[in-house]
């Protein structure tokens, strides 16, 4: 669109001046023909603001600028209803005359004139007089010269002694600028903002001031004058800023309704106006009525658009298109006037803001449509009463109408045509969707638009190539003919035929044009990734380029796509062929040489066209190509199309380490049938797998002259060659890519390729490593003198079989898929791997020893190295000692644990070698895989690895499993609270050593334990430890009985029990919360087929206990006393009866004082002294005990006291513990009274003889 004047197809958005804030331009510039003393300028005499606050208030205006956004209905922030197009001025600005002003040299009329707008047909100093329609002076005025709004800003000043002689100021310039504007003549509003220095909250001292401008200046303080407080944050100053512009914004729309409602007024009268002085020169004649409403609809249409009333502009604009199309107007006009090409002009103008309306409303396909009649339109129009459209103006004019659609759809910026979302057209309208739309009917990219006006571009350059000479030639005013030869071509908006297509000089430089257009459309194909189309305008836009020799942007745009065309692997040899040329041309012109190399490489195929006169000569590709160093060039057929086709055979699908299997190479040529020989230096293998690379050089063959033959296959020895020996060859020090491997398998042949001959090699390769190979690429090498070549084949999967050649110029198919695959299978190993002493289980805690025998049944030594691993969940670590050899020891792993390379050395043949595997106790079950893997060479053939590996399951159980019960027991002692020793006292420089002070626990822990063994084991030592504690206790524990030193047998399924201590005291006596402890059971044992030295350990872990607690107790203890007998000679039948002692002990250690209730039932089994019911108070942290004497009537029998304990307060009864001795059920405590025969008459069982108590009951408290 930059090809129309300047601002005929702006957006149009109201022109708003900024006055009085910074440094800006004075005034906008007037039309060279305005003389600036006919204009009205507009001048205030006070300051500009330069504070802080100023220039962030301009800034934030300026931002808000809306000349550049998007024409879209969603650009810009839609928060804000305002827009404008801003331009910020100092104090003064200029407003172009009102009326034109009439010749100096003109005589005045009796009559008085009727002066009009300068910019008006009916002003004979306008270059519209007597019959123009409308240009582009009109809407630059309105655009660029006559606001809707001056928004001036003034300063407040708060300093009292100025106070009123600034606001006369204010008053006096704010009338002035208001007078000169309305001394002008246009109707355009001021508004004024006053800044003051003061807060929002402060700002009412200043109301009588403002009230008193206000009045002195006659302007609305809701529209037109305004206050605005600075001393506030720079987003709440934004925010006034806002609400200003907002009602700034009211006030323009307002004076464009203002304009347009005078335009259509005009055009409601029915009358062309009549000039300032009727026309008399020549056929001059007035503006008709039909082109003086083509100009109020266009004018209407434009007030509207300022208005962003974007559907009534739309109703205008078709209302000035068609009445200009129809027959009072262009059909009037002559096609040699000038006006034809200015009513023209206006048209275009017309139908692009039409387009421009259609697409603001997201109306895209109908935008299209009407694109596409203003075509047709003016293509009729053209033929019938211009000068025709075969011709290089018309083609020009396509052009330009093609770039305007396409700079259209970028200003619109629709979000579906954003290179992101990948399409390449919006979908159509919602009322079009049913319709049966054109594909060309649909809203395109960018591209699209441009690659359309650069085909046009061409077709004007072909026209133009067209042009007669006597066109050509400059204009000559005596020649007439030459005039009307010109006169044949249409120029509008465009060059002369002289100047197009010039005799003499370069004229328009058509390729540049088109390359430009190409250039912008490939652009917006490639960011949509439509590939073939972006290749397609590359290479127009390089025929562009080679015409202006421009080489090194040939190679920039050609040489990545010729590098990843698609057009190979889809089969477009024909363009693929075309831009290949391309690019060798201009890569030879630069002097790219490997690129030259690589593309001559390609075209070689007899797929492509056949060049007349080429010489099809690899060798010759650099010849006439400048360059003095020798090119080396990499490339492989995912780049390019070879001539060359190679795949590798293997005879069979499986074979055997240490045998050997029959292989062939196959070359194939495909190059036209009279280009020259290829000779190769080299012919390269690679494999994926044990096979190692295989390396062909190329040996001239004893005849000169090569055979033509179709096919020619050829034995070759292959010898293993180590990578150092063949350092210093021929080839190595220049061609040879770095070896991977340390062994090569090389051998010799003539490596002479005719055109369209197939050249095989047969090969014998060693297999020497077990598992899966196959060839992965083939790698041909040429070396003439001026370059090296490196051309590589990959070797792919496919499920076509291969083909086997045989001497007799015979092939046969060889059936199986990928026949380029291998199988090596290991040679069958003679060496045994056994453990010696392996036993069917084996336990935690104990540490295994495994011996290891490596046998080697070989005819041969063989040279032997050990792997071993360890698999499972968290598997130990362990050693391995090689009997008169090495040790290691592994590291511990998540899943496997292993030693790798254990040297074992030189073992005969017929002998074995000896190894200990030592694995690391583990505490926990657990089942792992022992891997025993042995790698060895024979001493007769070292080159053939031989793997022998054996597995063993390791099964490990727990000895012993146990069960646990800890009952409580009473401790004898308890905390005083009236002790002295306790109590601390370090003296200066102890540290304090803190003692537990707090309450004693006593438990009894039994465990049962039993073994699990498949075997009878030896128990050394049974132990409790402490693992760990919670809440501040202390514990300790001790066994209750011991076992030998020789410890004691325990067999398989069999339970044994033991007995142990367990005492629990609070660290503070003030500490009442219940504690836990954490134990662990350790069984000390050994087998009984071990060494006394050798003990192994196994760890059970407890349950989690409470080993105190914060809630009383009742415990029960009992006691046995038998009286002495009163003579030794008594008969047993006349002692007295033994005497049972229940103790009762209330424990108490929480902070509360307790009331206990005590009640003994009498029962038939026994009878009892002591207080059948009574109470106890039990003080905070303190125990009571009550003691029962009990008198059994049977024996041998557990008797049951009905003893009841009961919580006063909570009236609950409590559970009473029995201790040793005792035991409960659920429905009390149960005592032992043991048979007659078990009573020792001499004294008590568990009290001194001679302690004879004397109560019935007794009660302690401590």
């Amino acid at each position: 669109m930059d090809d129309y004047p300047a601002g005929s197809l702006d957006h149009n958005v109201p022109f708003l001046v900024v006055s009085g804030l910074g440094a800006a331009p004075t005034k906008p510039p007037l039309a060279d023909h305005d003389p600036r003393e006919h204009g009205t300028l507009i001048r205030s005499e006070l300051p500009s603001i330069d504070s802080r606050e100023a220039r962030t208030i301009l800034r934030y205006i300026q931002e808000k600028d809306a000349a550049g956004l998007p024409w879209n209905s969603d650009s810009g922030d839609t928060s804000k209803k305002y827009k404008f197009k801003i331009r910020a001025i100092g104090r003064e600005f200029l407003l172009p005359p009102r009326r034109a002003h009439l010749q100096e040299n003109f005589e005045t009329p009796l009559s008085p004139l009727i002066l009009h707008s300068p910019f008006s047909p009916l002003s004979p100093g306008s270059t519209l007089y007597p019959d123009g329609l409308i240009d582009t002076r009109w809407l630059q005025k309105h655009q660029e010269l006559v606001p809707s709004v001056c928004l001036s800003f003034y300063s407040l000043t708060s300093d009292p002694s100025l106070a009123t002689l600034h606001d006369n100021q204010l008053r006096t310039d704010i009338n002035a600028v208001k007078n000169s504007i309305g001394q002008s003549g246009y109707k355009c509003r001021l508004v004024v903002v006053i800044l003051s220095d003061q807060s929002p909250a402060s700002v009412g001292q200043f109301q009588e001031r403002l009230e008193s401008i206000r009045r002195g200046t006659g302007l609305d303080p809701k529209t037109s004058l305004f206050g605005l407080p600075t001393q506030r944050t720079e987003a709440e100053l934004e925010n006034a800023v806002d609400s200003v512009l907002g009602a700034v914004f009211d006030q323009a729309i307002e004076y464009y309704r203002d304009l347009g409602r005078h335009a259509r007024k005009k055009k409601g009268r029915g009358v062309a106006p009549q000039p300032t002085i009727p026309p008399t020169s020549g056929t001059s004649h007035t503006l008709s009525l039909q082109g003086w409403n083509v100009r109020y609809d266009f004018k209407t249409a434009i007030f509207a658009q300022f208005r962003q009333e974007i559907d009534v502009a739309l109703r205008s604009y078709e209302q000035a298109y068609d009445t200009l199309f129809g027959a009072d107007v262009f059909e009037t006009i002559p096609g040699w006037n000038p006006r034809f090409n200015d009513a023209r002009l206006l048209a275009d103008i017309i139908a692009i803001r039409v387009l421009n309306c259609l697409l603001w409303a997201g109306q895209s396909t109908a935008a299209v449509r009407r694109w596409q009649i203003h075509h047709d339109r003016v293509f009729d129009l053209v033929d019938r009463r211009g000068r025709g459209t075969q011709n290089y103006g018309w083609k020009a004019w396509e052009a330009r109408w093609c770039t305007v659609m396409a700079n259209l759809v970028e200003r619109a910026n629709f979000p579906e045509l954003e290179p992101s979302t990948m399409l390449s057209y919006r979908q159509p309208e919602k009322n079009l969707s049913a319709d049966r739309l054109q594909p060309w009917e649909l809203l395109h990219h960018p591209g699209y638009w441009y690659r359309a006006a650069a085909r046009h571009l061409s077709d004007r350059r072909r026209l133009a190539h067209s042009i007669s000479e006597d066109a050509r030639e400059p204009p000559d005013k005596s020649s007439q003919l030459q005039s009307n030869k010109a006169y044949n071509y249409d120029t509008y908006m465009c060059p002369e035929p002289h100047e197009e297509f010039p005799l003499v000089g370069s004229g328009v430089n058509h390729a540049l044009l088109i390359f430009n257009h190409l250039v912008l459309a490939r652009s917006e194909f490639q960011r949509r990734n439509q590939t073939r189309s972006s290749a397609e305008l590359a290479l127009e836009c390089c025929r562009e380029l080679e015409g202006m020799r421009e080489w090194k942007q040939i190679l920039e745009m050609l040489t990545p796509l010729w590098r990843s065309m698609s057009f190979r692997r889809e089969g477009w040899w024909d363009i693929t062929e075309t831009l290949s040329w391309a690019l060798r041309k201009a890569a030879a012109e630069a002097g790219q040489r490997d690129l030259v190399v690589a593309i001559d490489w390609e075209l070689l195929h007899r797929g492509f066209s056949k060049r007349p006169g080429w010489h099809y000569d690899i060798t010759k590709s650099l010849d006439g190509v400048a360059g003095e160093d020798r090119a080396v060039v990499d490339i492989s057929d995912e780049h390019v199309t070879s001539f060359l086709q190679a795949s590798f055979v293997f005879k069979n699908q499986e074979g055997k380490a240490g045998q050997s299997c029959l292989a062939q190479l196959s070359i194939i040529s495909s190059s036209f049938r009279d280009a020259a020989p290829v000779v190769f230096d080299g012919v390269r293998v690679e494999f994926d797998g044990s096979l190692r690379t295989l390396h062909i050089k190329h040996r001239p063959g004893d005849n000169q002259t090569p055979v033509s033959s179709t096919l020619h296959v050829t034995k070759v020895a292959l010898d293993e060659v180590d990578i150092g020996d063949s350092v210093g060859s021929d080839d190595d020090s220049e061609t040879s890519s770095p070896a991977t491997r340390a062994i090569l398998l090389e051998g010799r042949d003539d490596l002479t390729v005719l055109p369209g001959q197939a050249r095989v090699f047969e090969v014998e390769i060693p297999l020497r490593e077990p598992g899966d190979a196959k060839a992965s690429s083939i790698q041909v090498l040429l070396a003439p003198k001026d370059f090296i070549l490196r051309y590589t084949m990959r070797v792919r999967d496919s499920n076509m079989a291969g083909l086997w050649y045989s001497h007799l110029s015979s092939r046969k198919k060889i059936t199986r898929t990928n026949p380029h695959k291998i199988n090596v299978l290991p040679r069958p190993p003679k060496m045994e791997i056994r453990l010696v002493n392996l036993l069917e289980q084996y336990y935690a805690g104990e540490s295994i020893r495994l011996g290891l025998e490596i046998l080697n049944e070989e005819d041969s030594h063989a040279i032997t190295t050990l792997d071993t691993a360890i698999y499972g969940q968290d598997p130990p670590s362990y050693k391995v000692r090689i009997e008169g050899g090495e040790e290691k020891s592994s590291a511990t792993g998540f899943e496997e644990s292993r030693l790798d390379g254990i040297s074992v050395g030189t073992v005969p043949n017929s002998e074995s070698a000896k190894a200990t595997v030592i694995i690391d106790p583990v505490d926990q079950p657990v089942v792992f895989d022992l891997v025993l893997k042995t790698l060895y060479h024979l001493v007769s053939d070292p080159g053939t690895p031989i793997i022998q590996e054996v597995t063993y399951h390791i099964n490990i159980v727990n000895p012993f499993e146990a069960n646990y019960d800890l009952s409580p027991r009473l401790y004898p002692e308890w905390p005083n609270y009236f002790s002295s020793e306790d109590i601390q006292e370090p003296s200066d420089g102890d540290e304090i050593v803190r003692h537990p002070r707090g309450l004693t626990q006593k438990w009894s822990l039994a465990t049962r334990y039993a073994s699990f063994a498949q075997e009878d084991l030896t128990v050394l030592d049974l132990d409790v430890s402490i693992v760990a504690t919670q809440g501040n206790v202390s514990c300790k524990t001790s066994k209750s009985q011991s076992i030998s030193e020789d410890g004691a047998i325990i067999g398989p399924k069999t339970i044994e029990e033991a007995q142990f201590e367990l005492i629990a005291q609070k660290l503070d006596l003030d500490d009442r919360s219940p504690a836990t402890a954490d134990l662990a059971f350790t069984i000390k044992w050994r087998r009984l087929a071990s060494s006394p030295g050798e003990v192994n350990s196994t760890t059970l872990p407890l349950p989690r206990f409470f080993v105190t607690s914060s809630e009383p107790r009742v415990l029960a203890g009992a006691s046995y006393y038998s009286p002495p007998s009163s003579s030794p000679s008594s008969p047993p039948s006349a002692a007295t009866p033994q005497l049972v002692f229940l103790d009762i002990t209330i424990e108490n250690p929480s902070s509360h004082f307790l009331t206990f209730g005590l009640t003994m039932e009498p029962s038939d089994e026994f009878a009892f002294s002591g207080v059948k019911t009574t109470t106890l108070n039990v003080l905070p942290v303190a125990r009571r005990s009550v003691t029962y004497r009990l008198l059994p009537l049977v024996r041998g029998a557990w008797v049951r006291p009905t003893l009841v304990v009961r919580d006063k307060y909570f009236q609950k009864i409590l559970k009473i513990i029995p201790t040793e001795g005792m035991k409960s059920d659920k429905e009390g405590i149960l005592v032992w009274v043991p048979p007659e025969d078990e009573v020792d008459g001499d004294g008590d069982s568990s009290l001194s003889a001679g302690n004879d108590p004397s109560e019935t009951a007794r009660e302690t408290e401590e």
